[in-house]
């Protein structure tokens, strides 16, 4: 098999006999040398650098060649030379001659991302598979259909593989990453036709009422805003209440010893941050995740960028990105959401955890080994962390200090205490950490679903999963600009819609999927939140009466009953202010406390937001309304002014 017919490059003298390795080995195989010996014979790689990546490799679970790369040991040329001269072949020149399609698909272009192969041709009854991680060979050649015959091994880097892959089946690719979650679970199916019909039945029988009492069309209205008020009250009460006792959350039941569940290394976690027309973040955010001080050869960083995206593949071409970050481009598909990247991008993953990141996201430092340590002490049940969100510029603008309360509302009392009572928790978008085997397991996100965290929430409680919280803070920047905000906030309100009409599609499958008490805490979190986004205008008009201004209840209503109401939406609010406090009531965030009570004035945007994103639930579903970051930046970080303190 002459070296010349293969067009095999060869990095050192290597007899053409051995230009390619067998699959299938001898009963008693000549033992290879040590990687890490043959570069040091190579001259490529200092014996004391060896050492260290040898102690390194003792205690991480990262790949030898990612700790030398990553570390600045060795070069990337001069790493596969080794492994061609370790296993006795050659590099192959993809760039000169592309593999075979037609053998691509045999093995499936996703199987070959995430294994670092690509079987490149056959020759004489043979075929010759080109592969990044030699070690991996002979394991995978198991998955080798009979037809190829005795299969040789090849070697190239592994981005060569993985650019080979995408450009010649790029298009099979995008269409697997948007059809990943089955139809059953997935809101691709969503028929923007039949939701107008039922809406627009909705609107004309309510609209019937009205005809024939006015007082009793409104009436129906109020009775289902108020029921939906109490509920969310009651639910933000024991939220409030389960956060305020004093004994710690009750551990979970599949608290084991990490020796039987854990880590017996220390992980490699990829992390997923989805990037469109960023110009301002790129360097900021390097610089926000370099602050990670988990070790960098475990740290896999993948910045996913859409194809037609070419100003953040400038932006990202100019910045001085480390090893361990890396750009995927994603393929242009029918829709260009934010999980449809991630679901093409995760193929491309090393690690066993899968966290995600916005664009914006200031992580804390010392992040990722909170994850791995919880992980490492939970049962596999507990498949995804969730953690903390605030804001970097609170002290913006008021709508900045609004959207900082409510964010420490939610993420500081209610989502903790939700979770303690037992609910189902809806996610967040970012600051998400998963096992990559459950991810896998429940076919990923739905790329048609706008907001992708949320469903993800209920469909790992659905297959048996558990979501816990940690006690980390990821800062990113607040929408504290009006148009923007109710942008941003009317796609979280599509999402949860959408969210909502999916899994209620079989109401006696989601109760038998969640059980009894979860599936009440899905109604009121999902039913009841979006019910007061719309229904919120009703609640307000009953100012007309202390005002003495007209109202259709106004002298039908009995004092009796209008008092009752009045005592009720005073509780809320008191509520509403009491949680608010609390949730500020912190050394960083204390000066927010006079401005807890203007929640009154901030919370009418969402219903605007509402509006807007029913309306776009008929006219355009799965329209992603992307929110432009980096408009303001870290205090003191970047060389960015801060605004004046409030004296408060």
């Amino acid at each position: 098999m002459p070296t010349a017919k293969l067009r095999l490059v060869e990095p050192d003298p290597i007899s053409p006999t051995r230009a390619v390795a067998p699959a299938t080995r001898p009963a008693q195989p000549r033992a290879r040398k040590p990687l890490g010996q043959v570069l040091v014979e190579m001259g490529a790689l200092n014996p004391d650098n060896l050492a260290m990546a040898l102690s390194l490799q003792a205690r991480e679970d990262a790949r030898f060649g990612d700790i030398l790369l990553t570390q600045g040991w060795v070069r990337e040329v001069d790493l596969y030379a080794g492994l061609a001269r370790q296993y006795g072949c050659q590099i192959a020149d993809l760039h000169r001659e592309p593999p075979d399609v037609r053998l691509i698909d045999q093995l499936g272009p996703a199987f070959c991302i995430r294994n670092g192969i690509v079987p490149w041709k056959s020759v004489g009854g043979a075929t010759i598979v080109i592969c990044s991680r030699p070690d991996d060979f002979a394991r995978l050649s198991r998955d080798f259909p009979a037809s190829w015959g005795r299969c040789f091994l090849a070697i190239a880097p592994e981005g060569d593989i993985q650019n080979a892959l995408v450009s010649m089946r790029h298009r099979s690719l995008a269409i697997q990453a948007e059809t990943r979650v089955s139809d059953a679970e997935s809101c691709r199916g969503w028929r923007a036709g039949s939701v107008a019909r039922f809406a627009a039945a909705l609107v004309i029988g309510l609209g019937a009422v009205f005809v024939v009492s006015t007082f009793a069309g409104f009436l129906t209205l109020v009775i289902w805003a108020v029921l939906t008020l109490l509920l969310n009250s009651t639910l933000k009460g024991i939220a409030a209440f389960q956060y305020w006792r004093a004994d710690p959350p009750p551990a979970s039941a599949a608290l084991e010893s990490s020796a039987r569940h854990g880590f017996l290394k220390l992980p490699t976690v990829s992390i997923l941050v989805p990037l469109y027309k960023e110009r301002e973040i790129a360097g900021r955010l390097v610089k926000r995740l370099a602050r990670l001080d988990y070790p960098k050869e475990l740290l896999d960083v993948c910045l996913v960028v859409e194809e037609d995206d070419e100003l953040t593949q400038h932006t990202l071409a100019q910045a001085d990105l480390p090893r361990w970050m890396r750009q995927i481009v994603v393929p242009r598909g029918v829709v260009k959401t934010k999980p449809r990247a991630m679901n093409f991008a995760l193929d491309f993953c090393r690690g066993s955890v899968i966290g995600v990141y916005d664009a914006e996201d200031a992580p804390d430092p010392d992040q990722i080994h909170k994850v791995v340590r919880r992980f490492a002490e939970r049962g596999a049940e507990v498949a995804c962390l969730q953690g903390r969100l605030g804001f970097y510029n609170a002290r913006t603008n008021w709508l900045s200090r609004c959207f900082t309360v409510e964010y420490a509302t939610w993420w500081g009392i209610v989502l903790p205490g939700v979770e303690r009572a037992g609910f189902a928790i809806p996610l967040g978008g970012t600051t998400l950490f998963f096992r990559r085997e459950a991810l896998e397991d429940l076919d990923r996100w739905d790329a048609h679903n706008v907001t992708e965290d949320a469903d993800l929430g209920i469909r790992l409680a659905r297959h048996g999963y558990r979501t816990e919280l940690i006690d980390t803070l990821t800062e990113e920047e607040a929408n504290c600009r009006v148009w923007p905000w109710i942008k941003q906030r009317s796609r979280w309100i599509k999402g949860y819609a959408m969210t909502y009409g999916v899994h209620m599609r079989h109401p006696r499958r989601l109760w038998r999927d969640l059980g009894g008490w979860k599936f009440l805490g899905f109604q009121i979190l999902f039913l009841g939140s979006l019910s007061q986004f719309l229904l919120a205008p009703i609640l307000w008009t009953f100012w007309a009466f202390p005002l003495g201004l007209p109202h259709p209840l106004r002298g039908v209503m009995p004092g009796e009953l209008l008092i009752t109401l009045g005592a009720v939406f005073m509780a809320t609010e008191l509520l509403t202010i009491t949680v608010g406090i609390q949730a500020v009531s912190n050394a960083k965030l204390r000066w927010l406390r006079f401005w807890v009570p203007t929640l009154h004035f901030y919370y009418p945007l969402a219903s605007l937001a509402a509006m807007k994103g029913f309306i776009e639930i008929v006219t355009k579903p799965f329209y992603w309304d992307k929110t432009q970051h980096g408009k303001f930046d870290e205090v003191g970080v970047d060389g960015v002014t801060p605004p004046p303190v409030n004296p408060a």
